[in-house]
């Protein structure tokens, strides 16, 4: 089974089970039961081995991923601490009066998710706490929310040259390649990550739904945000303590914003003489992040005490009250990437690097369009971008190297880019996902089966883009090409559901 279409197996067991039953924890452990099955060819005692020394433990005890968790953990808390002191309460009352209508929420929520680009988990939660009484007092669903996050988040991160993802395609790159130049130059080419967030516009402006979207978008207007029963009683509102105004939400923010671009370079020796641009390249996101997010908690208690918004004892409480809103994700999560493990023990890297290989010499101009698909494909399988990343560009670069001037070399390089941002958009089993559903307190599964037809829409809009792209070789004219698709895909689904209706 190793290196062979079986090493995927697992990870689509887990999303086919998470679509059909509609829960999510059950359907991940079964996917890696699977996994472990087959790395221990049915052995009782290997399988148990692998899937908790070799998956579980082994992902818990990763630095990186610790890290993760523990920003996880500090965001949640600074979260009820500005739902607690008022200050999340007061931004929606002062949005209220600002933003008049459901589509000038909407683009408000696009608008914040393009500007914070540092980091997609960062972004998740943030433009989710900061959001979400705003799109609940215009009955914008959850579910339409956490689309707006998630497509604000992988999207805009892999066109921004000043983010941690940046700096991981970066790391792949070959050695004696300028790995950010490389990034930059494949910006124009990322259809995928452009017409996402043109695609977001236009459903905003055109007022269109489709899909299982649309049941939500009309049980919100008439007032129930999550269509799931029991989401909404599961999610306890924070009780208001302080006098909050729209400063104790703004504030803690920006000295959030701050504090994690600083922590990110410091991981990156900006302070040790290294350029602004190198230590991006260079910083460790999970170990930034954290810097930041504590420095960020420590300025928000330290800000509200002084104020006299809360007292101590209350910003103790939302220590745990932070954490404990914080437990799902983390459970997904760890879950996901102990299914990762199983897949990447079973060969699946190998197993995509023979496919596109054998692909590379008999279909020269659709091999962009090829590459889209199989690095969408491989990431929607292993919900990470990341690692197809660190398998696709290396593969890519090899066919078609850099140094020649080749423009075919940057044209598939960034459809890996593009593809695997799809992917990761579509995957239930994404960490990006799983944080955009906890961003916007949307049930996970909704949130997965509402934004699969949009995504789907995007991909295939790109996917017919990447193969112009293979032919005419010129970014500009290729993205005008895609742009105009789009725009007539969306204005033809208006005009089919008003026929319909």
């Amino acid at each position: 089974m190793y290196a062979t279409f079986w090493a995927l197996v697992p990870p689509i067991v887990a999303i086919v089970l998470a679509l059909i039953t509609k829960e999510v924890y059950s359907s991940l452990f079964v996917g890696i039961i699977v996994g472990g099955l087959f790395y221990s060819n049915f052995s009782f005692e290997g399988t148990l081995t692998h899937i908790f020394n070799d998956g579980l433990i082994a992902q818990l005890s990763d630095s990186y991923n610790v890290g993760i968790l523990i920003f996880l953990v500090f965001l949640g808390v600074m979260v009820s601490l500005m739902n607690k002191a008022g200050g999340s309460a007061a931004f929606g009352q002062w949005a209220s009066k600002h933003v008049k209508t459901r589509v000038g929420a909407q683009l408000a929520t696009i608008l914040l998710g393009c500007l914070i680009f540092i980091d997609d988990y960062f972004n998740c939660l943030t433009v989710g706490s900061v959001m979400r009484p705003v799109t609940d007092n215009k009955k914008i669903s959850r579910a339409k929310l956490a689309y707006l996050i998630d497509a604000t988040a992988a999207p805009v991160c892999i066109i921004a040259p000043i983010s941690s993802w940046a700096a991981a395609v970066s790391g792949f790159a070959p050695e004696g390649t300028n790995g950010l130049m490389l990034f930059i130059r494949a910006i124009p080419y990322n259809y995928y990550a452009l017409l996402t967030i043109l695609m977001m516009v236009l459903l905003a402006v055109l007022g269109l739904e489709y899909g299982p979207m649309a049941r939500h978008e009309e049980n919100a207007m008439n007032g129930d945000l999550f269509t799931v029963k029991g989401v909404k009683e599961a999610q306890k509102e924070e009780k208001v303590e302080g006098r909050g105004t729209v400063m104790d939400l703004v504030l803690p923010v920006i000295a959030l914003i701050i504090s994690c671009v600083i922590g990110m370079i410091y991981t990156g020796g900006f302070f040790a003489g290294e350029s602004f641009i190198d230590s991006f390249a260079n910083s460790d996101a999970s170990v930034g992040l954290v810097y930041g997010s504590f420095v960020g908690l420590a300025l928000t208690i330290i800000f509200y005490l002084v104020r006299k918004v809360m007292k101590f004892k209350d910003c103790a409480k939302c220590i745990t009250e932070g954490f404990a809103a914080m437990v799902p994700a983390i459970t997904i999560l760890a879950l996901a990437w102990t299914l990762k493990g199983m897949t990447d023990s079973l060969g699946a890297a190998e197993y995509v690097a023979n496919l596109v290989q054998s692909s590379a010499e008999s279909l020269l101009n659709f091999l962009p369009a090829i590459i889209f698909v199989i690095a969408a494909f491989l990431a929607f399988a292993t919900g990470t971008s990341w690692g197809t990343f660190g398998i696709l560009i290396p593969i890519t670069l090899s066919v078609f190297p850099l140094e020649g001037g080749n423009p075919m070399s940057v044209i598939c390089v960034s459809a890996c880019m593009a593809g695997a941002v799809c992917g990761d958009h579509c995957s239930p089993i994404s960490d990006t996902t799983i944080m955009s559903s906890a961003g916007a307190g949307c049930d996970h599964i909704a949130h997965v089966s509402t934004q699969l037809p949009y995504a789907l829409t995007a991909a295939g809009v790109s996917f017919v883009t990447y193969m112009v792209a293979g032919f005419v070789k010129n970014a500009i004219v290729s993205l005008i090409i895609g742009i105009v698709m789009m725009i007539l895909v969306m204005v033809g689904v208006k005009k089919i559901l008003k026929k319909q209706a």
